[in-house]
């Protein structure tokens, strides 16, 4: 892995001062903090036509997918949505500091385990410029200061976001090295990041299949992330047909570029032939194309045929793959082929066959007649969320302010000694 010299220099010089300003965060308490995250919020409503400005010339030189456009995309409304979502979070219960474990000894030496921000937190993400508003929200709260490398398309967003919420840090009295940006989109500051050891504490990558990999190949520094997003909906032969119909629609159709929209239906032979079509007519009317097993083209002909790898592939757009399966045991196994360990569902009205679908995966998390969709940190309460985990270590799920905390052991006694 090759360093450039600039990089890493300009790497080191960021880091020690995010190091800095993570000591102030984790002096400060909780209103602060507070307060901070309602002034950035008002920093980025006032920057919205500069932000949306820095997006429109992001646009202007894009060239992929619609859906990948979707994600770029900044409006009026999104932006607000960030402002809401820096509001969001400070309204929720300080992670830092509270007690997550206590007990005695028997030779009376009092133990506490104690939350505490785990210092310098580097994010790499790709298109969606609000991930680097609500990665600086979580940090912020939690006490981490946070380096943001976003993807090449998004550059001049990135920028324009990070200029107001450094601008919101200043005048609430916070160092603004609490949030930095790269200085431009070279993948070698990538490189110098993942060789960051001893200056960022905690890699966290979002994005596709090839960046997450480059950064568990290359990081010389502890990573939480997740694989891709290849979620499933299993429609089971109890599932009641309206409910299974509008839930498929949502989970593929809502967003398809997100990391928790389903790339594969799998539905029971049983109710195949019955609700099959018109699963697949909404799914058409909304734009959707297939990739799909003999069983389901016997029941559907124009479905496209689906090859070996379609299974294993997350489309992130209007596709989805489709196959019949026999009963729940077949439903899991396929998963367990073909899945990541994201986010799975199963839509039944029977609930004994709900709860062995949901003990029988390994994903991070398993729905029960909902929409795979709602695997996203607004949605669990978190406010927002700086992404999410499929590892197994640390976090699973949506990483929100709790997961961004470690902690430390505080022990209280009256003058033991160790014989």
């Amino acid at each position: 892995m090759h360093i450039d010299t600039d990089a890493t220099q300009h790497l080191q010089r960021a880091a020690l001062a995010a190091k800095d300003a993570s000591r102030v965060l984790a002096r400060t308490d909780a209103a602060t903090r507070d307060a901070a995250l309602r002034v950035m919020a008002q920093a980025l409503r006032d920057a919205a036509p500069a932000i949306l400005a820095a997006n429109a010339a992001d646009l202007a030189t894009f060239s992929g997918t619609n859906a990948f456009r979707d994600r770029l995309m900044l409006n009026e409304a999104r932006v607000e949505a960030m402002a809401k979502g820096l509001e969001d979070v400070a309204a929720l219960p300080d992670p830092l500091g509270r007690v997550l474990a206590d007990w005695t000894r028997p030779n009376g030496l009092h133990i506490k385990r104690i939350a505490t921000p785990i210092g310098v937190i580097g994010m790499i993400y790709e298109s969606r410029p609000n991930v680097g508003a609500d990665a600086s929200a979580l940090c912020l709260k939690s006490g981490n200061a946070v380096i943001l490398r976003g993807g090449s398309e998004s550059t001049n967003s990135a920028r324009a976001i990070n200029v107001a919420l450094q601008q919101g840090l200043t005048e609430a009295g916070l160092p603004p090295a609490c949030i930095q940006v790269a200085p431009n989109a070279d993948r070698a500051y990538v490189a110098a990041m993942l060789a960051g050891a001893g200056l960022i504490d905690l890699i966290i990558p979002r994005g596709g299949k090839g960046l997450v990999e480059r950064v568990q190949r290359e990081a010389r520094v502890p990573v939480l992330a997740h694989a891709e997003g290849l979620c499933h909906t299993y429609v089971h032969a109890a599932a009641d047909p309206a409910m299974a119909r509008t839930i498929v629609a949502n989970a593929k159709m809502r967003r398809t570029g997100i990391c928790g929209a389903t790339e594969t239906l799998l539905i029971d032979r049983a109710v195949a032939p019955a609700l099959l079509p018109p699963i697949v007519a909404d799914l058409r009317a909304l734009g959707c194309d297939f990739r799909a097993d003999a069983a389901a083209r016997a029941i559907v002909p124009d479905l496209t045929a689906a090859n070996d790898s379609d299974f294993d592939t997350e489309w992130l757009d209007a596709v989805i793959s489709v196959a019949v399966v026999d009963g729940v045991d077949a439903a899991l196994s396929h998963i367990t082929r073909h899945g990541s360990e994201h986010t799975e569902a199963i839509i039944t009205e029977d609930a004994s066959v709900a709860q062995q679908f949901l003990d029988g995966i390994d994903s991070a998390v398993g729905l029960w007649n909902a929409s795979t969709q709602f695997c996203d940190g607004g949605e669990f309460g978190f406010g927002a969320e700086i992404g999410i985990a499929t590892g197994r270590i640390h976090a699973r799920g949506p990483v929100g302010l709790e997961q961004l905390t470690t902690y430390r052991y505080q022990i209280i006694g009256t003058g033991q000694v160790r014989p």
